[in-house]
């Protein structure tokens, strides 16, 4: 028996005959066709879905906000002006002869 098709790498014990009804019906359990066959187990055959799932990740970012204020004083200058007045007092003593 050869061994090909999709049995190819396995080795096959027994062998099967087919038989062909007068109905046309194939049978190849060397049964009626009333009567279940034992399964036949093919080669298992693999299915790659691929799936897109998207995952909202939040992200937190502090933002502080530095307010610096600058106290700038101007100085300016006016000018008052003042006026002092002194007096002297002088004192003149007039004596005359009669108190020398």
């Amino acid at each position: 028996m050869d061994n090909n098709g999709m049995y190819q790498g396995y080795s096959v014990e027994g062998t099967a005959q087919v038989k062909v009804k007068k109905d046309g019906m194939m049978d190849s359990c060397n049964t009626t066709v009333t009567e279940p066959c034992m399964p036949i187990y093919e080669c298992p055959e693999e299915r790659c879905i691929h799936k897109e799932i998207i995952h909202d990740v939040n992200h937190i970012k502090p933002i502080n906000t530095r307010i610096i204020n600058h106290h700038i004083y101007r100085h300016t200058y006016t000018p008052m002006f003042t006026c002092t007045e002194e007096n002297e007092v002088c004192n003149v003593n007039v004596c005359g002869p009669r108190f020398m």
